[in-house]
C-alpha cells in the first residue's frame, strides 16, 4: 500500500524539524565557551526563528494548524501576569 505524503504533511514534518533545530541552536549557544562562534549559533538560531515562524504562517493561513481567539480577559490577565517579567527594548 502506498502512502500519501501531501500538503499538510510535509509542512508538519517542516514545523517538527524547524522546532527540534531551534532547541538544538539554542542548546549550541548556551553551550558555546567562544564568543565568535556563540555568535555565529545565535544567529543561525535567529534565522531557524524566522524560518519557524513562516511555516506556522502558512499552515494556519491554510488552516492546517488551526488556533482559536484568546478570550481579551484572559489577554488582559495574562499581560498583567508577565509585566514584571520583562523589559520594554
Amino acid at each position: 500500500m502506498e502512502t500519501v505524503y501531501g500538503e499538510k504533511e510535509a509542512l508538519d514534518d517542516a514545523l517538527t524539524s524547524v522546532k527540534t533545530a531551534t532547541g538544538n541552536y539554542n542548546t549550541f549557544s548556551n553551550e558555546c565557551v567562544h564568543e565568535n562562534v556563540r555568535n555565529v549559533m545565535l544567529k543561525i538560531l535567529e534565522q531557524e526563528h524566522e524560518i519557524q515562524d513562516d511555516v506556522f504562517k502558512i499552515m494556519h493561513d491554510k488552516g492546517l494548524y488551526p488556533t482559536p481567539e484568546a478570550e481579551s480577559k484572559k489577554v488582559e490577565q495574562a499581560k498583567q501576569k508577565f509585566a514584571c517579567s520583562y523589559k520594554e527594548i
